[in-house]
């Protein structure tokens, strides 16, 4: 790719989602889209605009648009209407839920409708690799659309229950998206390369907004939109060439797969709904130890950019070497998860500081 064809989509997608970010405010304020606080959430500032991600996903949208126009190497056609059409059924569902606030269920079906348009378009798990063997395993077509609706709705929630803290959601996206794009670059997917770098842009033109102290929240209409994106782009990602291939978009996605397996895992230990809101995410244990929602959330960065560095030097690890590097990594996160109080002893109590929409 040259570096023009790179150099579009960034320019336009930072500079739409910039310009758009400001007027999307007074839209989410006109129609009474608007954080409402309560006592599990962490924001306590009152009518605040949601639906941020409106933003974020015209950027996206122009960027990706302007790139297949105006490059040599723009993005397949299909898989372009089958990311866009998916995204902006996500995009709808997040804003009826900013502004009226459907229940888990409600949600789930504008999600599940999204998964299908995805797989629709070309983008699933097809077949695995054996381990033992290297042969490749094909799947039963259900298998098929079962694991990768598991994979995108599972995803596209992780990010939504990291959208607690001023910043937090649309920091950890942009990074992520930049992981895909480079891994995808190694293995030269132009498709996945434009459209990872479009939204990690996107992400950091809403971004000066978001951050503490934000002026706009992604709302439930960014996180699950960023989310779906991600989902989608790491199918796309994904070689199918090893078993451990299919590790390296896990990993870009850890931090957010992590705190939702052990959100799960925790309320189901606790006798609890799993989709009940409560004050024990990571981004929670990191407020209460960091003191500030800033703080916080330039250590979570931190966090994932480990987990994506990680990712991006699996592509170049075969055979023993990379089971090891995977064993040694899984140890050390079960170590973190232990210092952070996410294993172990959990307790309710989080600080109330300023920052973004409650807990997911």
């Amino acid at each position: 790719m040259e570096p023009l064809d790179i150099a579009i989509p960034v320019a336009s997608a930072f500079a739409v989602a910039a310009v758009a970010t400001p007027f999307v405010g007074r839209f989410a304020l006109a129609i009474g889209a608007v954080d409402r606080p309560n006592d599990r959430g962490v924001n306590q500032r009152p009518n605040m605009p949601l639906c941020g991600g409106l933003a974020v996903a015209a950027g996206f949208a122009v960027s990706l648009v302007a790139a297949m126009m105006l490059t040599d190497e723009g993005p397949d056609p299909v898989r372009l209407r089958g990311l866009l059409l998916g995204g902006l059924v996500v995009l709808m569902t997040g804003v009826c839920d900013d502004r009226f606030g459907l229940n888990a269920w409600q949600k789930l079906i504008g999600q599940l409708l999204a998964a299908g348009i995805a797989i629709a378009h070309g983008f699933q798990f097809p077949y695995f690799t054996n381990p033992f063997t290297q042969g490749l395993v094909d799947l039963p077509e259900s298998v098929t659309w079962a694991i990768t609706v598991l994979w995108i709705v599972g995803i596209t929630n992780a990010l939504n229950l990291l959208d607690g803290l001023d910043g937090l959601a649309a920091g950890v996206g942009a990074i992520i998206a930049a992981t895909l794009a480079a891994v995808s670059f190694q293995s030269d997917q132009p498709f996945v390369v434009l459209a990872g770098v479009a939204l990690a842009a996107a992400l950091l033109g809403f971004l000066p907004h978001n951050f503490a102290p934000a002026r706009i929240f992604l709302g439930d209409t960014g996180a699950l939109f960023v989310g779906f994106t991600l989902s989608v782009l790491a199918l796309a990602c994904y070689r199918r060439v090893s078993m451990i291939t299919m590790i390296v978009p896990m990993l870009a996605l850890a931090v957010p797969i992590l705190d939702t397996v052990m959100s799960i895992l925790r309320r189901i230990v606790q006798h609890k709904p799993i989709f009940t809101a409560d004050r024990q995410h990571m981004h929670h244990r990191l407020l209460a130890s960091e003191g500030s929602p800033r703080a916080a959330v330039i250590q979570f960065y931190m966090l994932t950019a480990a987990f994506c560095m990680i990712a991006v030097s699996f592509t170049r690890l075969q055979g023993i070497t990379a089971w090891v590097f995977l064993v040694t990594v899984l140890g050390l996160t079960v170590r973190l998860l232990w210092n952070l109080g996410v294993i172990g002893r959990v307790d309710e109590a989080a600080p109330s500081r300023g920052a973004e929409k409650g807990a997911s």
